[in-house]
C-alpha cells in the first residue's frame, strides 16, 4: 500500500538534481540545511484517492468517484497547501467549483496505486482509475497515464510475469517500452508528462529486481525523481511488496493524519 509513497519520499530531495545519475545513493537522507527526505504532493494526493475511493465504497459509479476525489483532494490540498503542486493544480484545490482543465501532467498517474489494489477485475480498476483523473487531468495522456499505472499494478499483483505486463501495455497504451534504463539515463530532462514519465516509470519497473531497485532505477534517471519514483514504486509494490526496514523508515516520515488513512486503506 505504500509503494507511492515511499517512492516519492526517496525521489523527494533528488528533484532537479539527480545523484549523480547513478542508482548508488542513500535511500533516505536526514536534513540539516534542506528538509532531508520528505513526503511531497504526490503522497498527499495519493491519500485523498485512497480515502476518496474508501469513502465512495468498491461500487461506486463513476460520478460517484469523481465527486469523492474532488472533495478529499481539495479537502488535503488545502490541509497540505505547501506540498509542492503545480500552478494549475494548485488553483483547482482551492476553486469553489474546480473543473478539469486538460492536463496530460504526471500527477494523475502519481496519485492513482489505491485503485491498482482495491478492485477483483482489471476492466473496474481501469474504470476507476480513469475516473480519478478525469477531476483534473482529462486530456486522454493524463487518463492513459492513470489507466496504464493502475492497471500494471493489478497485474503484478494477480500473478501476470513481466512480459504479460508489458504485452499489456504496449497492446492497450502503445508506451514505447523498447528502451533500457541505460538508454533513458541521458534524457534527464525535467519534464513533468504523461507520455514522458510513463515509459520511464515503466523501464524502472521492467529492469527492476526487487522494490529497492526498482526506485533506485527511477531516481537514477533524474528530472521529477519523486514522481517517477512514485509511480515506478506503487507498481514495484504490487509486485515485490516492500521490505520492512524501509517501509518503517519511509512510515516515520508521515505525520499522523496522513498514516492514519494508509493504515484504514490496508485494511479494507
Amino acid at each position: 500500500m505504500y509503494g507511492a509513497i515511499i517512492g516519492d519520499i526517496i525521489g523527494s530531495v533528488f528533484e532537479f538534481d539527480a545523484p549523480g545519475w547513478t542508482k548508488n545513493f542513500p535511500l533516505f537522507v536526514d536534513g540539516f540545511y534542506t528538509r532531508g527526505s520528505h513526503f511531497t504532493d504526490d503522497t498527499v494526493m495519493t491519500v485523498a484517492v485512497m480515502e476518496a475511493l474508501m469513502k465512495a465504497g468498491r461500487d461506486a459509479d463513476a460520478e460517484t468517484i469523481r465527486k469523492e476525489c474532488i472533495r478529499s483532494m481539495q479537502k488535503w490540498g488545502q490541509r497540505y497547501p505547501d506540498a509542492g503542486y503545480g500552478g494549475r493544480f494548485i488553483y483547482w484545490v482551492h476553486a469553489k467549483d474546480p473543473k478539469p482543465y486538460g492536463s496530460y501532467g504526471n500527477g494523475s498517474a502519481m496519485r492513482v496505486s489505491a485503485a491498482g489494489w482495491l478492485y477483483d477485475t482489471i476492466e473496474r480498476t481501469r474504470e476507476v482509475a480513469r475516473a480519478t483523473a478525469e477531476v483534473s487531468h482529462n486530456h486522454p495522456e493524463g487518463i492513459k497515464g492513470a489507466e496504464c499505472t493502475a492497471a500494471v499494478m493489478f497485474l503484478a499483483r494477480t500473478g501476470a510475469s513481466k512480459e504479460e505486463i508489458k504485452d499489456y501495455v504496449v497492446k492497450e497504451f502503445g508506451y514505447d517500452v523498447s528502451r533500457s534504463v541505460d538508454e533513458l539515463r541521458p534524457l534527464h530532462d525535467h519534464v513533468e508528462s504523461c507520455q514522458d514519465s510513463l515509459p520511464k516509470a515503466l523501464a524502472s519497473f521492467f529492469e527492476g529486481t526487487s522494490y529497492e531497485d526498482t526506485v533506485r532505477n527511477a531516481v537514477s534517471l533524474g528530472g521529477d525523481t519523486d514522481t517517477l519514483a512514485a509511480i515506478a514504486g506503487a507498481m514495484a509494490d504490487a509486485m515485490y511488496g516492500i521490505p520492512d526496514d524501509i517501509l518503517a523508515e519511509g512510515r516515520a516520515r508521515l505525520p499522523e493524519d496522513l498514516l492514519k488513512v494508509v493504515e484504514k486503506f490496508a485494511t479494507i
